[in-house]
């Protein structure tokens, strides 16, 4: 079938229908600083529409829990559904449950693993991660040649989990980079997951030091993870003048990180409008209006060059 793009002008959306429309929204977690921003991007826009009523569930973590949230939805007689996958490899069970009960279902922010076969009524709203990681790795790149490494340079990848297709693909992007001619001198000690945490991050680091190898730089999937990393050098009492640090997701901590001059580079990812997209796709599905399945919006490279474009964006 023809996609055509995403008519997302509000006064579209208000004048399509004069009935109630209710979304119900399955997030992964609640208790993440970027879900978090995306989360408030869809209640808010959500709220500024007349008629329409978002329901917004705490998954935890948990796969059969999301699921049971879909099937809830379902069962209520929800217009659409919205999915942050907990786990973005068992996305098929939740797009076959609302396929069947023709409900459209928009997947946010993390990429399905069936993204390539969803229904006509399905879409995918989030931004490209192979530009995410390799956005960063190439910053570091750049950063360690300026700093006279290009003879050699050692560092630790942090990885996020294992079963998100943002960690596979931000991994495999950090690896194309070091592959390059240009960035070969670069090589892994170690690379571990720290499951997107801060805290893990920090004992991670901590670990990573104490066996006394010397690094010039830190890749991590998303800048919770770059900032617990920085956390444990820093209270190891290396300057991070000596280290490249750099993350994904350019959240506000991240951008105060840089301003301090700890964090090097992050990779603005705009969680507030993936989920103003995702409630725009949502609600344009169950109006049966034609979507673009793969709805992405660019990520975009934050240094201190350009830091205070983004300080209030968040």
């Amino acid at each position: 079938m023809k996609k055509t793009l995403i008519a997302a002008g509000l006064a579209t959306l208000l004048g399509t229908t004069a009935m109630a429309e209710t979304i119900g929204a399955s997030i992964a977690r609640f208790d993440d600083n970027f879900l978090t921003v995306m989360r408030n991007g869809m209640v808010e826009y959500a709220d500024s529409l007349d008629g329409v009523d978002l329901q917004v569930e705490d998954a935890q973590d948990d796969v059969a829990r999301q699921l049971d949230q879909i099937n809830n939805f379902i069962a209520s007689g929800v217009d659409a559904i919205i999915v942050n996958a907990v786990d973005t490899s068992a996305t098929q069970a939740m797009t076959a449950a609302a396929e069947s009960a023709g409900i459209p279902l928009v997947y946010v922010n993390r990429e399905p693993i069936n993204v390539d076969v969803l229904p006509d009524n399905q879409a995918f709203v989030a931004s490209n991660e192979i530009e995410s990681g390799t956005l960063a790795a190439f910053e570091a790149c750049k950063m360690l040649r300026a700093m006279g490494y290009a003879g050699g340079a050692s560092g630790y990848l942090m990885m996020g989990q294992l079963s998100n297709q943002a960690a596979v693909q931000r991994t495999k992007d950090v690896d194309d980079v070091i592959g390059m001619d240009m960035c070969n001198f670069i090589s892994l000690i170690d690379r571990q997951t720290a499951n997107w945490s801060r805290d893990e991050a920090q004992d991670l680091m901590t670990n990573w030091l104490s066996s006394g190898e010397e690094f010039q730089v830190v890749f991590a999937n998303n800048d919770e993870m770059a900032i617990g990393a920085i956390q444990a050098m820093k209270a190891a009492g290396i300057s991070m003048e000596d280290v490249v640090v750099v993350g994904v997701d350019a959240t506000q901590d991240a951008l105060l990180a840089m301003q301090a001059g700890d964090l090097d580079a992050t990779v603005f990812q705009d969680a507030f409008g993936q989920g103003e997209g995702s409630v725009d796709a949502a609600l344009a599905l169950a109006r049966g209006e034609e979507v673009e399945q793969k709805v992405y919006i660019p990520f975009q490279l934050v240094t201190m060059d350009n830091l205070e474009n983004f300080l209030d964006r968040n």
